[in-house]
């Protein structure tokens, strides 16, 4: 529920773009981004620990599709060799990693085309788990943001808002996916209005969740990808430990993967507190 006030903020900042036309319309209009300063030179900022945001990602590590994301094949072994090395086979969009606008657009920037400044970001975090436990279809909303901008203040430019359901503890079972008796999963993830709504905000450049999708488990049209991605942004799903982190004032590094042409890939994620 939004706080008194913030939900006609949210209403007359929705209103001057919707979702009409479908998500292709909302990526056209905010695929264009002002100029602007990278985040560590808006200001000194300074940290005092460092909180891991990345899963181990054992080759069972539950995926979106089902089958296991990463195999690993050995080359060599210190027994016989005198030192170890795999070779990796890897589905890029495995355990903690970034969805690049490539992902789903037609012609959005690959992981390694994204500029590193735009990859150590202010991080905020809009905590929804409660809601989420009693009900795992639940999506963040306008309302949710409306409701921490009343409480924090603006989103920092630059910044990456990160939703925090809790989904990270089930990560070793069966409910991370949540699959029903029709292999329909069940998860949280962005509502498509709280992407428009950010995508007014030009300076917003990420979206970060610790479920397996930045759409809710059971969409069907990706509404969100689409739009999110569409618009030159990127993403990170997979996100550990965002109970760690403040509602606000962390720095977020995302270890994005430097090969050529790739729609994402799994990577290094931090943040500085």
């Amino acid at each position: 529920m939004c706080v008194p006030g913030c939900r006609e903020k949210v209403s007359q900042q929705l209103s001057r773009r919707r979702l009409v036309g479908g998500a292709a319309a909302v990526a056209s209009a905010g695929a264009a981004l002002t100029p602007r300063a990278p985040a560590f030179a808006r200001g000194p900022r300074s940290f005092t620990r460092v909180v891991d945001l990345t899963h181990t990602m054992p080759t069972d590590f539950p995926t979106y599709d089902g089958p296991p994301g990463i195999e690993l094949e050995r080359l060599v072994s210190f027994a016989d060799d005198g030192y170890n090395m795999f070779r990796w086979h890897i589905v890029e969009h495995t355990g903690t990693h970034m969805d690049a606008p490539s992902h789903f657009s037609a012609d959005g920037a690959s992981a390694d085309e994204i500029p590193i400044e735009d990859l150590v970001v202010p991080v905020v975090v809009i905590d929804i788990a409660e809601r989420a436990a009693a009900d795992p279809d639940t999506e963040l909303t306008p309302d949710d943001i409306g409701t921490w901008i009343a409480r924090h203040g603006a989103l920092p430019e630059g910044c990456c808002v990160a939703m925090h359901t809790g989904w990270d503890v089930h990560v070793t079972g069966p409910r991370f996916r949540n699959a029903d008796a029709d292999g329909v999963m069940h998860f949280p993830g962005f509502h498509p209005e709280a992407a428009a709504f950010l995508l007014e905000e030009a300076e917003i450049l990420g979206i970060a969740v610790d479920t397996l999708s930045l759409d809710r488990g059971s969409s069907t049209d990706f509404a969100t990808h689409y739009a999110w991605l569409g618009a030159g942004r990127w993403g990170v799903e997979c996100v550990a430990n965002l109970a760690a982190l403040p509602p606000t004032g962390a720095t977020l590094v995302v270890g994005a993967p430097k090969i050529q042409g790739v729609t994402g890939g799994i990577g290094r994620v931090l943040a500085l507190v």
